[in-house]
């Protein structure tokens, strides 16, 4: 699942500007630290407001352990955990989520026209409510984690290296902010697709380009049974990173186990850079037994496990926004806002926002490619109030499937095919968002007319949406693709079937499936359309004339057995070939449009065949001599495709070479279930997004639960645990985490106490 947040592109968007400052040239990396000596630096020596004394163990990997005797402590010492941890992370995303991107970049166009968009888009807009409607226990636990994190940063003797880097006042946190990063995290998919097609609707042809795209998005099979502005392009890439878009996870009933008790298995797919997009926690108070993964600066475990049940999930891709044309509204049901805008190292600015009764006014953003003269509004279920957090802590403590989707309920984005498990061997799935009851109609543009906006009058939640329960397969499987059909649509872009359908396979072909065989599936590295793709050239070029070296690469692309595992010499000659075949085949736009809907390999695969002989002749040349000199320059896979150890400021000139830690051969590819996405290329490259979690937790064992982090559990530059996971996340190892308090007491060496003083009456 992706209730996270993937900064691995913002950190770079126009922080380039950093080097205009002094402070930032001289804001060395700190010198290495031990576990121990990390921990040395966590402020004990001051009074805690805390009921009972309060341990934290701590493993090798410097994962925390909370035993509390209050939920209260608990809440507290977590905002301690992940304020020592992440700090700096946690005040990146503040700030982001507030839009306040030239308060850290400084005077930078791209970075200005950015902000404005963010600030148009609004993610806090409702945060104040939802936080005076939650429940009384959920609001004290959110206010006690955000009293940890403030106690934290006052009294903390040497903050972390982003204070100096991006220029941080040490600010009070809020409890409504931390609400805010949630919103942040819940870009809507698309977006993204919109900033990548709306160049194309001044063409004659785009009814026809639009028709295909939503033709390859809505085909995806079930679960359940470009424009070159820099500003656009910078705005796509930063809520590319920041959106749940990505992941796959499994779960397996009794029936396929052997052990009376489910699996079940998750590898989030996000940014790769360091810190880690995610943190590795467990907490044991009077509430709440759970470990898993957790988004730095939120207090609840998104991915894991608790005594009775484990969670996870995939987004799905639902459509949760809608453009709308209100041209033909009367200015007097438009209203306007001024915002203030801090820059660093210049003068402060304004941006005015205007708002309609459906939203905010996005064509404003001069980031947004619209046609000329368009005024389009977003309506966006985000900015409704619904509480994700107290969902979140719902399902935490869940004890069976009832509590499970109960808690869901109010589960809006980012939207989730959440999958469920437990200790009696029962397995689920849960469609959790909400949706408009909008018609099964296509829509015929990206942009629509006002009077479609009736059908946000009824909003559609989980309640109504397709679930599954114990299915007679006895195992499920979501990676992004369709959860099932549905009265009203769920979405129109859903991902390719590569990744879910080789999953099905996987966990199909066996009787039993124990976690080693599902720990061996989140390895798999082929890819479906790719075979298909190497097919359909081979059929048609294995007749042909070819020159020696073209025939051999086009040998060694038929031989290929699919997999891109790392020493791999096929998927090298494959990849090349494929990257200079296609813009010769095919047009750019429709290279473009179909991957604006996911990978183009299966539907422009089917189209091969009828491509014209000599056309084909040319484009299969060109294909095949890239990729005969891509071979001889680059034995493997490995050596070609790359997985860069990089902090988010590694690109920043002058300064970004201290946050380079070098590069490591990969596996994988865009869409295989060890998914490392990469553009088309015949060189060297690295992967950016893609797999950078795992997760697999056995119910028949409340210790048996397994993790590991691409990169490492602290955030701070230099420390033993920053990046001490990397090769065994590459290799495909993972630490055993137990639930267990006895066990983790006996088996966690390193014991925070935190003392208990008098604490004021609430």
């Amino acid at each position: 699942m992706q209730l996270v947040l993937a900064w691995n592109r913002i950190a770079v968007i126009g922080l380039a500007a950093l080097t205009s400052s002094s402070c930032a040239v001289v804001a060395s990396l700190p010198e290495p630290a031990t576990l121990e000596q990390r921990l040395a630096m966590m402020p004990l020596d001051i009074d805690l407001p805390l009921d009972q004394p309060v341990t934290i163990h701590w493993n090798e990997q410097g994962v925390p352990f909370i035993e509390a005797k209050t939920d209260h402590d608990a809440a507290f010492a977590l905002g301690l955990a992940h304020a020592h941890l992440r700090l700096g992370q946690m005040e990146m995303l503040r700030r982001i989520s507030q839009a306040r991107l030239q308060e850290m970049a400084g005077p930078i166009p791209q970075v200005a026209e950015i902000e404005q968009a963010l600030r148009i888009l609004n993610f806090g807009k409702t945060s104040k409510n939802v936080y005076a409607r939650m429940a009384p226990n959920r609001r004290a636990w959110l206010d006690a984690f955000v009293a940890g994190v403030n106690t934290y940063q006052q009294n903390v003797k040497e903050l972390p290296h982003e204070f100096t880097l991006l220029g941080f006042d040490v600010e009070p946190w809020r409890p409504e902010e931390v609400l805010t990063i949630g919103r942040l995290a819940s870009v809507d998919v698309s977006w993204l697709a919109w900033l990548r097609l709306m160049p194309l609707r001044n063409r004659e042809d785009w009814p026809q380009i639009w028709a295909k795209v939503l033709d390859e998005g809505t085909s995806s099979a079930p679960s359940i049974t470009g424009s070159n502005k820099s500003a656009a392009v910078g705005l796509s890439n930063l809520l590319s990173s920041l959106s749940r878009t990505g992941s796959n996870s499994m779960a397996v009933g009794k029936s396929k186990t052997g052990t009376g008790s489910a699996l079940l298995a998750n590898d989030p797919h996000l940014g790769v850079n360091l810190p880690n997009a995610w943190l590795l926690a467990g907490i044991k108070c009077p509430s709440y037994n759970t470990v898993g993964f957790m988004v730095p600066g939120v207090p609840f475990v998104a991915v894991g496990r608790n005594p009775w049940i484990a969670w996870g999930g995939t987004n799905m891709r639902s459509a949760n926004s809608d453009l709308f044309d209100v041209s033909k509204l009367p200015p007097s049901q438009i209203t306007t806002r001024t915002e203030a805008v801090r820059v660093r190292w210049w003068f402060d600015d304004e941006i005015t926002i205007r708002e309609t009764p459906v939203g905010p006014i996005l064509s404003d953003a001069t980031a947004l490619p619209v046609k000329k003269g368009e005024v389009l509004a977003l309506k966006w279920i985000g900015h409704y109030a619904t509480d994700e957090l107290s969902a979140m802590l719902g399902v935490n403590q869940a004890r069976n499937w009832a509590d499970f989707r109960r808690s869901l309920e109010g589960f809006s984005i980012a939207p989730q095919n959440f999958l469920y498990a437990d200790v009696e061997g029962n397995i689920g799935q849960v469609t959790a968002t909400h949706v408009p009851a909008r018609g099964k109609d296509l829509p015929a543009d990206i942009v629509l007319p006002l009077k479609k906006a009736s059908a946000w009058d009824r909003i559609v939640t989980s309640r109504e949406l397709p679930m599954a329960y114990n299915p007679p397969s006895g195992f499920l499987a979501s990676a992004n693709n369709r959860s099932g059909s549905s009265d009203v649509p769920i979405g129109y872009l859903f991902s390719a079937d590569d990744r879910v359908l080789r999953m099905q396979k996987l966990l199909g072909a066996k009787a039993t499936i124990t976690p080693d065989d599902i720990k061996e599936i989140q390895m798999d590295t082929i890819s479906i359309s790719a075979l298909l793709m190497r097919d359909a050239i081979v059929k048609r070029a294995v007749v042909m004339t070819l020159k020696p070296q073209q025939k051999a690469t086009l040998e060694a692309i038929d031989a290929w057995d699919g997999r891109y595992r790392r020493e791999s010499a096929g998927a090298v000659a494959f990849e090349a070939t494929i990257s200079a075949f296609l813009p010769v085949a095919f047009t750019q736009i429709e290279i473009d449009a179909l991957d604006a809907a996911g990978s183009p390999y299966t539907r422009l695969s089917s189209d091969v065949a009828t491509i014209d002989e000599a056309k084909f002749a040319v484009a299969i040349a060109a294909g095949l001599d890239a990729g005969a000199i891509a071979a001889a320059s680059y034995p493997t896979w490995g050596d070609m495709h790359r997985m860069g150890v990089q902090g988010y400021f590694a690109t920043i000139p002058v300064i970004g070479s201290r946050y380079n830690f070098g590069d490591v051969p990969a596996a994988g590819t865009a869409e295989s279930v060890l998914k490392t996405d990469h553009p088309m290329s015949a060189e060297r490259h690295l992967t950016r997004y893609g797999a950078q979690a795992r997760h697999v937790s056995d119910l028949s064992n409340p210790d048996a639960n397994w993790f590991v982090l691409l990169g490492g559990n602290d955030g701070w530059y230099q420390s033993a645990n920053f990046r001490d996971q990397l090769q065994p996340f590459m290799d495909g190892k993972t630490f055993k985490i137990p639930l267990r308090i006895e066990t983790v007491r006996a088996t966690f060496p390193i014991k925070t106490k935190l003392k208990a003083s008098i604490r004021p009456a609430s």
